[in-house]
């Protein structure tokens, strides 16, 4: 009687095992471009470990993020366009910040029962001097469902080196500050690898979350002397290859705990390469950023803080053994606002119910991508709170625009981005955006001109507050700025 009892209990074990819901590790690079890895195109940037992952499972070749970085992480944690997510004082901020009420990836999956933790850039908190952090709690990782946090709650800075500015970012351990000034970030991969390992060993018998959002290689660049001066990338590249050992080391420690065969790992990138050589662009503007201080979009036209492809559409590595075939590829178009429903689905659970998510599971698309089209009929290009481009299938429409439009604030800045007349791209045969064919197909450009038309009622536009924009605290709802632009 007791082998009997024994035996059923290791064959319900055995079913708890295999029925348990999937480890979930996340790694977000910043201002990584499209062809920054070899896997997507690049020839002078090494990237082994990413290129494995890729023979090994899924490349998504039409997945797109943000334009910018805060915009970015809020799409990623909310799965709503950020247009649409709730800001404390009901304001749009530049660069967004997520409510407190708003309900984040790392709670939706807390409450199904992983172990969750953020290492890496945040960049969604609200400051608050009052606050040991230096910013209020309800908007920092810990408040937004994480159990653990290690890294930094803005951005490197935004000089090509850290001494170029009085700007030092702090790093933090939760609500801690750990070191006040960064004053290198030669060791910053290195430093987060180690912490995502001991994540990953710390809670290998529960399911568990691990965001890990990288600051390399957004400048101020910085690489441990194992990588430094090594890359023909020259010393962005000696970033993305340091990025490149990590990705490895979390892949070689997954196989060592045995973990390979119940873990899915995405890479992805925030937004598009930092392309911006001389300030704004201008012809006669002064130096800025170094051609080997940045990244690569190409074959795409544009780059980040622009809503060309280049500025939006990242590389993605989707990776788990015997589940996503191996050596795959699809051009259905995806997105970071499709993660949340798409894990809540593996985590055996739901988006919340109360409020409209824009994301849709990707479930059918990572494991038949052969079979399998967009759930999307329609995404949505924005800069900051302003409608420019959508894509339906191939089709990408472009909205009428000023060469320096007030309303994206620091990011209007670029020359030669005005949009003249309404354009149409088709992006199966012209990726690069080099041929307008809006009069060649009028009845393509009309239908996802309404689909525009449809999008700036319900999410929003700079002069238009959406029907579905979420403002939850008591205040006067803003007036966007005053403006004209042709739909």
């Amino acid at each position: 009687m007791k082998s009997l009892l024994l035996l059923v209990s290791l064959v319900i074990g055995l079913h708890a095992v295999v029925a348990a819901p999937p480890n979930i590790v996340l790694i977000f690079a910043d201002d990584l471009g499209y062809s920054d890895v070899g896997c997507f195109g690049s020839k002078d940037i090494k990237t082994p470990h990413l290129d494995r992952m890729a023979a090994e499972g899924l490349r998504l070749t039409s997945f797109y993020a943000q334009a910018v970085c805060g915009p970015s992480r809020a799409a990623l944690m909310t799965g709503c366009y950020p247009v649409r997510v709730a800001e404390p004082a009901n304001k749009k901020n530049q660069h967004t910040i997520v409510h407190g009420r708003e309900i984040t990836l790392a709670e939706v999956l807390h409450g199904a029962g992983y172990a969750t933790g953020c290492i890496g850039k945040w960049h969604l908190g609200q400051p608050l001097k009052t606050s040991p952090s230096g910013f209020d709690p309800a908007t920092m990782p810990n408040g937004q469902g994480f159990d653990s946090f290690y890294g930094t709650p803005l951005y490197n800075g935004a000089t090509v080196h850290v001494a170029d500015s009085k700007f030092r970012s702090t790093l933090l351990r939760n609500e801690e500050v750990i070191v006040p000034k960064i004053e290198s970030w030669d060791h910053i991969t290195q430093d987060y690898t180690r912490e995502a390992l001991a994540f990953i060993r710390t809670h290998q018998k529960r399911p568990f979350f691990l965001y890990l959002a990288h600051n390399m290689p957004h400048i101020p660049i910085g690489a441990s002397e194992a990588f430094k001066g090594k890359s023909a990338g020259g010393p962005f590249g000696d970033a993305v290859e340091e990025i490149d050992w990590s990705c490895g080391e979390i892949i070689q420690t997954l196989r060592e705990l045995g973990l390979e065969k119940n873990t899915l790992v995405i890479f992805t990138s925030d937004n598009g390469p930092w392309i911006e050589t001389t300030h704004g662009m201008e012809p006669d503007g002064r130096p800025f950023i170094p051609r080997d201080h940045s990244g690569h979009a190409e074959p795409l036209r544009g780059f980040k803080m622009l809503t060309w492809e280049g500025g939006l559409r990242v590389p993605c590595i989707a990776w788990w053994p015997g589940k996503i075939p191996a050596g795959t590829r699809s051009d259905a178009m995806a997105a970071t606002i499709d993660l949340l429903p798409t894990f809540a689905a593996l985590a055996g659970t739901k988006p919340p119910a109360d409020r409209t998510i824009d994301g849709r599971d990707l479930g059918r698309l990572l494991f038949d991508p052969s079979k399998t089209q967009s759930p999307h009929d329609a995404i949505y290009y924005y800069s900051f709170t302003h409608l420019q481009a959508v894509r339906s299938g191939k089709w990408k429409f472009v909205r009428k625009r000023p060469a320096h439009p007030p309303w994206v604030g620091w990011s209007g800045r670029f020359a030669g981005n005005a949009v003249d007349e309404l354009a149409l791209y088709d992006l199966d045969s012209d990726i690069g955006e080099t041929l307008n064919v809006a009069a060649d197909h009028p009845d393509v450009l009309a239908r996802l001109r309404q689909l525009a038309h449809e999008a700036r009622m319900e999410l929003g536009d700079y002069d238009h507050v959406g029907s579905g924009a979420r403002f939850f605290d008591e205040a006067a709802i803003p007036v966007r700025s005053a403006g004209k632009t042709a739909r």
